[in-house]
């Protein structure tokens, strides 16, 4: 059984976010397999780990996929593969999974199953690569209407599924998300959202440096707060 930690949020409550923190996976290809290949019982946001910044990160693009899923205005053809892609600052969504979505290699991960109809169809965005359903640019197809929710989603048929299929530690999540960034890395994050190396600071772009035109500031906890405001505008903006 995996640890799931369930997720309310405004003005979705009866939507529940389930959410799950593995480490140490051993078996990521078989997990993008599935994602490649649509198996509905794989119907979930996998994603890597080291590209979510904080809690807050992670809740603002699942809260814009509800929104986009609900009110008939999602991008993507499923509400899961709409989380990686609100993810991403720009309009690709194999470049959204690329970048956000799990690896053959990755080794923390971080799975999302939302209280959603399953729509079919939409497995993993490769783009270019002609993998997945996804095509390249993220603007053809649509979800499902949204309507309703799918009884058979609960925390606890998540846990279970999930304690199944991943081969990993599930890791606890607190009630306010506490552990969903601990791994990410944060040069990788600077990069993908062009917020700066952050030379400012100590090794790999990982304290101070340039946030969207910002001083460095003082501390992971200070910087990424600093780059979590930047992010959170980014994201809002995209999906306006």
């Amino acid at each position: 059984m995996a640890v799931v930690r369930t997720f309310h949020l405004p003005h979705y409550e009866a939507y529940p976010v389930h959410i799950c923190l593995f480490s140490d996976v051993t078996n990521a290809a078989f997990l993008r397999r599935q994602l490649l290949e649509a198996n509905p019982e794989f119907d979930y946001a996998f994603l890597d780990a080291s590209m979510i910044l904080t809690p807050t990160h992670l809740l603002t693009a699942t809260f814009l996929a509800l929104h986009s899923t609900l009110t008939h205005r999602a991008k993507t053809r499923t509400p899961h593969s709409e989380l990686v892609f609100r993810l991403h600052p720009n309009n690709n969504i194999g470049e959204a999974y690329r970048k956000f979505g799990i690896h053959d290699t990755s080794t923390h991960v971080i799975a999302v199953k939302l209280g959603l109809p399953y729509s079919g169809g939409g497995g993993e965005g490769e783009g270019g690569e002609g993998e997945g359903e996804e095509g390249g640019k993220g603007g053809e197809g649509k979800d499902g209407d949204g309507e309703g929710i799918r009884t058979s989603v609960s925390a606890a048929s998540v846990s279970k599924h999930l304690g199944d299929h991943v081969q990993g530690t599930s890791v606890e999540i607190s009630a306010d998300g506490g552990n969903l960034g601990r791994w990410c890395d944060v040069g990788k994050v600077r990069k993908v959202y062009k917020l700066g190396d952050g030379k400012a600071g100590k090794g790999k772009g990982k304290r101070g440096g340039d946030v969207g035109g910002m001083d460095g500031v003082d501390g992971d906890g200070d910087e990424r707060k600093e780059m979590e405001s930047v992010i959170m505008g980014i994201m809002t903006i995209k999906g306006s």
